[in-house]
């Protein structure tokens, strides 16, 4: 039977007519008369209607499935009586007239839907099974038109797509290689590309001066939360092209990939704040701006004070900066805020100074440190 559409696509545009459909059986409800069964596929799930009024051998059939069975079906497109408004087929059901099952399958380790508990371990050792849960499945959907989008986008700009070398010569860049025994040459190695860097250098010596790649690169490092040994980027390199004209480039780029995957329209010129201006509100030069802590200058604030460790960094060119919490005086005690202190130490800080504001004034460990009027200033 060829199929006519996915289940999760089974619109109104389908009333009355009758369809093929294959997928996986996600819950099956027996009430008696009629059996009623969630199929589900990359699109969605549709609901199947199983009436012995219809086909009395097809609904005995419908009694033994169980989740996961893998099945196809005919049926006729019909309006539901109750619609379900958080289904994109919640308006329509399939009452079922011929059913297969082409796969039966054992008891799942663990639910096939987004709410589940099961440990990383347990999702990965069964992978095939975690990916067909909605979350994954649309994750990497998305992932699918970020990649069709830039593609189109960059053909558009007379960008050409070059794939260029896995197997290489190590090369000095920011992390280790991975190396790969050469079983032609004994006793050499080849290196997987930490990034595709002299090939472009290469292209844009030999006259390809608008190149890019959806690049696997590999690095021997310690997972990071924005590193993995291999990872895949979208590698440009242009000649010819000023900062201003890249800028714009980029702009459009990511203007389109909003719009056609996520269905954002993304405002442009993207806002600008120079380097010096990241590291003195966020401390960071990838700075979430949506962040509302930003990093206040209380330099002046301590200087003379007498506290040796502003001291120290005031007298080494340093800064004195400080988060501040809006209504955390009255929402954090001090036994609170000092158990923190073993929390930031994990990323290498030393100890918490801290000093609550109040309308009485300055008060904790560190308060008699400040220089009062410039503090109110």
């Amino acid at each position: 039977m060829k199929r006519t559409t996915y289940c999760g696509l089974v619109t109104d545009q389908y009333l009355d007519q009758e369809v093929v459909l294959k997928g996986w059986v996600q819950k099956r409800r027996n009430l008696g008369n009629l059996i009623f069964v969630d199929l589900r596929d990359r699109e969605g799930i549709v609901q199947l209607v199983f009436n012995p009024e219809v086909d009395a051998d097809v609904h005995k059939l419908a009694e033994s499935l169980r989740s996961e069975f893998v099945v196809e079906v005919i049926g006729k497109v019909k309006a539901r009586k109750t619609a379900n408004p958080n289904l994109k087929t919640g308006a329509i059901e399939v009452e079922v007239n011929a059913l297969k099952i082409l796969n039966k399958a054992k008891t799942a380790p663990f639910d096939i839907d987004d709410n589940i508990t099961a440990s990383d371990e347990l999702r990965l050792k069964y992978r095939y099974l975690d990916l067909r849960r909605p979350e994954m499945q649309k994750a990497l959907m998305i992932r699918n038109r970020i990649t069709q989008t830039v593609h189109a986008y960059l053909d558009k700009h007379h960008f050409i797509d070059i794939e260029t070398p896995y197997l290489t010569r190590s090369t000095p860049e920011g992390a280790r290689d991975y190396l790969v025994p050469s079983r032609v040459y004994p006793g050499h190695f080849y290196a997987l590309p930490q990034s595709p860097q002299l090939f472009k250098q290469l292209l844009m010596g030999a006259g390809f001066d608008r190149y890019y790649q959806i690049a696997r690169c590999f690095r021997d490092e310690d997972l990071r939360g924005d590193r993995q040994p291999e990872f895949t980027q979208i590698d440009i390199e242009t000649s010819f092209m000023d900062a201003d004209e890249i800028r714009e480039m980029t702009e459009g780029l990511l203007k389109d990939v909003m719009k056609e995957t996520l269905g954002v329209e993304l405002t442009t010129p993207i806002p600008e704040i120079t380097w010096n201006e990241a590291m003195n509100r966020f401390g960071s030069d990838k700075p979430d701006i949506r962040f509302g802590m930003e990093l206040q200058d209380m330099s002046q604030a301590v200087t003379g004070a007498g506290f040796k460790v502003f001291d120290m960094a005031l007298e080494n060119g340093g800064q004195v900066k400080a988060i501040t919490v809006t209504g955390g005086a009255d929402k954090y005690s001090r036994k609170q805020i000092e158990a923190k202190q073993d929390y930031i130490k994990r990323f290498g800080a030393k100890g918490l100074a801290w000093v609550k504001v109040t309308e009485e004034g300055l008060n904790g460990p560190i308060a008699k440190f400040f220089n009062q009027e410039a503090s109110a200033r």
